[in-house]
């Protein structure tokens, strides 16, 4: 992706597209991670304020519906999604070009995307994310980690 601030890493094609047969507007929990040279990190007060606020710009234009996003130093997890129309991978290499070309992000290619089949699967995937700073040792309670946006729940 020309222009977006990635490093190749493996693997280095994945396709992301969604099946014909899922509904639009079905949610996924998706992870992208910064390149290790990356600086400053994702958490940096100004940088975390810039990236969350550009999650929020494209969930006021409908680019997608962000249930959920939060900041880790090298990379982020978000419950987005896509409504019809909008192609997950050209939506998600919009905003990280966005990122890198004005915010200065250095991103690995490619992300991490898995569909949220159930209401069941969203709580839990919910929880995991924002217990995603305490289990690694960067705040002792959830509530005391402050790069997460939350648009819905």
């Amino acid at each position: 992706m020309a222009g977006s601030g990635e490093t190749w890493a493996w693997p280095q094609r994945l396709h992301h597209e969604v099946p014909g047969w899922v509904k639009a507007g079905a949610v996924f929990h998706v992870r992208l991670r910064a390149d290790v040279s990356q600086f400053p990190l994702l958490t940096d007060p100004e940088l975390a304020e810039r990236l969350l606020a550009a999650a929020r710009n494209y969930d006021e234009r409908n680019e997608w519906r962000c249930l959920l996003m939060l900041m880790m130093p090298d990379h982020v997890h978000a419950l987005l999604a896509f409504p019809s129309g909008k192609a997950m991978a050209t939506v998600v290499g919009s905003w990280k070009r966005y990122a890198a070309r004005s915010l200065g992000v250095k991103w690995q290619v490619n992300f991490f995307d898995h569909r949220v089949r159930s209401e069941r699967e969203l709580a839990e995937t919910w929880i995991y994310v924002l217990r995603n700073p305490v289990a690694k040792g960067l705040c002792e309670k959830e509530e005391d980690w402050r790069w997460v946006c939350r648009t819905e729940r």
